[in-house]
């Protein structure tokens, strides 16, 4: 038996910065991790594939629309599918080793299995039972599907399976508009995949900002992607080598059948806690199976914090990774923050979509008096340059104190673009401070100066 200061159970993005962050602060650290390779979900079957296999289609996409018009004449390239897969599970490798390497150099040990807690101040692994003084539960999701659909990852899949499908699909019906139905179904799109989104709602992307959803829809509908809008899926038959989707339109309750090669179900994910033996140890759970915690990641049990996926907020490994590096700090004796009304989000189509804060829907139903600046890449030379002009970055802040309170962009390099509106929203920034701060020219950050400049005098070039 083996004693630790902290055992973090699972090594995904908020498990392994954990342990990483636990280890710096001086305490003995050990993370359980039952994969062949660390990094969780995300690492793994998540977000570095995911965008290992939308960079080399953005790639194809851009050889076979804008080469030409740059002068870049010859052939289109041929998708060689297999190597794709290839590239996309080398990335992963570097990845995982990366981890592992972070491991054996802050002197973390890894315990190899699946782990459980037996009670208050011990893990087993195995055959191999633990002390540790703390314990940090960092178990992730996984995925959640509907009724009368069944996952058999061939032809029926989750995005682990859409991940490493053995050839690109004529026809994939994706279930569920958010960002990893979105993402695939562009990957797929982009090799050549008639692809159809069917959804419950009457648009894209729930939870963001309203005109953002229009927008990104109507920009999609024109890449090539079908959607197919208020609708219930009432099953997926898989045959053997096909599949065929029934629903229902909410409007008018009838009933539709697709045929399909492969359904992509993308309806979201749930904690994944199975196996801990919470229900033994009484670890309060929320209506929803999160691990309920306090301000400090403390479950209600001493000693068992819970961080990430299994508990509540939004599930994004950023987020994530900030209630690990929190935890750490608690544990060691000092103070663990998040900032939870700045946690970005993105999705990494072309163009990629970004957010931060409040929506115009949320300030609206605050009745929070509020001024929306908005500036399009149209405007940007850079973006024009690039073919990359379509979307825009709209700004919200406070009407009387000019203070920022939402950033929504949608267009070029989105997803880093929002961080620097994270980083004046942490510093309780106004739109003004942004719009007097130099920003290099030709960038696609300009945008955003002018988005803030147009929560003021106006903008320059619109």
């Amino acid at each position: 038996m083996a004693s630790y200061d902290v055992i973090v159970i699972g090594s995904g993005p908020g498990g392994y910065v954990a342990a990483i962050r636990c280890a710096q602060l001086g305490l003995k650290t050990a993370c359980v991790e039952g994969r062949e390779t660390l990094g969780g979900t995300c690492l793994n079957v998540g977000c570095i594939p995911s965008k290992a296999l939308l960079h080399a289609s953005h790639m194809l996409h851009e050889a076979e629309h804008n080469f030409a018009s740059m002068g870049l004449k010859g052939k289109s390239p041929s998708v060689d599918w297999k190597q794709m897969l290839s590239y996309k599970d080398d990335t992963i490798g570097q990845n995982t080793k990366g981890i592992e390497f972070l491991f054996k150099k802050n002197k973390i040990d890894w315990l190899k299995g699946w782990g459980s807690i037996p009670e208050a101040g011990k893990v087993k692994v195995g055959d191999d039972t633990h002390e540790a003084k703390n314990i940090i539960i960092a178990t992730g999701s996984e995925v959640s599907t509907l009724p009368g659909v069944e996952i058999d990852e061939k032809t029926v899949v989750s995005s682990t399976g859409a991940l490493e499908l053995p050839k690109v699909p004529k026809k994939l019906v994706v279930i569920g508009a958010g960002v990893i139905g979105l993402e695939l179904g562009s990957v797929y799109s982009r090799l050549g995949s008639e692809v159809t989104v069917v959804e419950y709602l009457d648009h894209v992307t729930p939870g963001m900002d309203g005109e953002v959803q229009k927008n990104f829809h109507k920009m999609l509908k024109k890449q090539g992607l079908n959607f197919i809008m208020g609708a219930a899926v009432q099953g997926v038959e898989a045959m053997k080598t096909k599949a065929k989707v029934t629903y229902k339109l909410r409007k008018d309750d009838s009933e539709e059948t697709l045929d399909a090669d492969v359904v992509l179900v993308a309806t979201g994910r749930k904690p994944f806690t199975d196996g801990l033996g919470l229900d033994s140890l009484g670890v309060e759970m929320t209506e929803r199976g999160q691990i309920k915690t306090d301000d400090h990641w403390q479950t209600n049990v001493k000693g068992v914090y819970a961080i990430g996926d299994c508990i509540s907020g939004p599930m994004l490994a950023h987020k994530a990774e900030d209630e690990g590096m929190a935890a750490a700090c608690v544990i060691a004796g000092q103070h663990g923050h998040v900032n939870y009304g700045v946690i970005p989000s993105v999705i990494y189509t072309h163009p990629e979509v970004a957010a931060v804060g409040k929506t115009e829907e949320q300030l609206k139903e605050e009745g929070r008096a509020y001024k929306a600046g908005k500036f399009s890449f149209m405007g940007n030379g850079r973006a024009k340059a690039n073919f990359a002009a379509d979307g825009f970055v709209k700004l919200l802040v406070d009407k009387e104190t000019d203070r920022i309170l939402g950033a929504h962009i949608i267009g070029p390099m989105a997803g880093d673009l929002i961080h620097e509106i994270c980083v004046a929203m942490e510093f309780g920034a106004a739109a003004e401070d942004v719009a007097l701060t130099c920003h290099a020219h030709p960038t696609y950050s300009e945008a955003v100066r002018e988005a803030a400049l147009a929560c003021g005098d106006g903008p320059i070039h619109s």
